[in-house]
């Protein structure tokens, strides 16, 4: 048995059921989670609230959507608690809400956007 194995074994032996309950919990909003943020257009939105409030406007001009598609998936980000909005007259602005998600983004943005300038 590999180190690995012997260390997944006694962890799992060491968790009590009460620890399970916790696990499973975890995991299952960290699944809720990754599944907001695996549609593209909503991994761009929040990519694009990581550098700060944005209005709806400028949202739509920078994925070059129309409203009701952007408004849709702002929609799922807000009832999932990773947006919240601020109205200023008629202009709704948006910013990330959700520190986790804020998190998420910067790390996603370290492996598959950040350029290596080593190359």
């Amino acid at each position: 048995m590999t180190e690995l194995q012997n260390a997944n074994t006694t962890a799992t032996k060491q968790l009590s059921e009460d620890d399970f309950d916790v696990l499973f919990d975890n995991a299952a909003r960290a699944a809720d989670f990754l599944r907001t943020l695996s549609h593209e257009t909503r991994l761009m939105i929040l990519c694009f609230l990581s550098q700060g409030e944005k209005s709806v406007g400028e949202m739509e001009s920078f994925l070059s959507l129309r409203q009701p598609t952007v408004s849709q998936q702002l929609a799922r980000l807000r009832s999932e608690g990773l947006v919240a909005t601020r109205r200023d007259g008629k202009s709704v602005y948006y910013r990330l809400a959700s520190p986790e998600a804020a998190k998420m983004i910067g790390v996603l943005y370290e492996v598959f956007c950040a350029r290596d300038d080593k190359a």
